[in-house]
Order: C-alpha cells, then sequence, then structure tokens
C-alpha cells in the first residue's frame, strides 16, 4: 500500500515523530490518518498498547471515514517518520485508487477481527 500512497503523495515529505511524541490522543478530533514510512508506532486504549505498527501501516484512518473522535491514542516508539493524510487528500486518493479503497477496507476488516479476539480472551 505505501508504494502506491508515495506516487500519489509524492508533493509530502513524511513528518519526524521522535520516539515517545504523542501522535493522536483518544477523544480528540481527527485531522489525519497516517502512513508509517519508518519506526514503530505504538495504538493504545486507554493505558493498555492494543497494537504495535511498522513501515507500510496505516493508522487513524476511522477518523477521516466517520468524522467521530480519535477512539485510541498513537506514540511512536521509537523515532519514525510519517505522512500525514488529511481528509481531502484520503477522498481523493480513495477516488483515484480504488486498489487503497480495498486495501483500506481489508485492513480495517482485519483490525476489527483482532479487537473481537482481544475482547474474547479478556471475557474468558
Amino acid at each position: 500500500m505505501l508504494a502506491g500512497l508515495r506516487s500519489q503523495l509524492a508533493r509530502q515529505d513524511p513528518t519526524e515523530f521522535p520516539a515517545g511524541k504523542v501522535i493522536m490522543t483518544a477523544g480528540a478530533a481527527g485531522a489525519f490518518m497516517y502512513v508509517v514510512v519508518e519506526g514503530r508506532v505504538a495504538i493504545s486504549v486507554g493505558e493498555r498498547v492494543v497494537e504495535r505498527v511498522g513501515p507500510g501501516a496505516i493508522f487513524g484512518e476511522m477518523a477521516l471515514v466517520d468524522r467521530a473522535a480519535r477512539a485510541a491514542s498513537a506514540a511512536a516508539e521509537t523515532d519514525c517518520s510519517l505522512l500525514a493524510i488529511d481528509r481531502n487528500d484520503f477522498l481523493e486518493l480513495v477516488r483515484a485508487k480504488p486498489a487503497f479503497g480495498a486495501s483500506l477496507l481489508k485492513s480495517i476488516a482485519e483490525r476489527m477481527q483482532q479487537l473481537a479476539l482481544q475482547v474474547a480472551q479478556m471475557k474468558s
């Protein structure tokens, strides 16, 4: 997914986040989704890390899809280089690159399945 995004967003320079820097906060409005170019990001709900993502991964996309407040927080675990994509660029990507939209849906479905498994494990 990253290669297609790179060509579409060639005019944009990645944003650098040092290790430990908060990238997004649960409950806040979300103006961007992020693509990890380099580094590792921890996604947390409350104090619990629910996912770690690395190069090529996306996160924060739900705020652009449903315009709801962020459901999770994210912080750089290592020094990170991220592409920040705003809603207008996101919608243009979905229109211009249907494969991106399909890949995004797959990613969201996989994440939801992982979260459902985690909830089931917590209940047992």
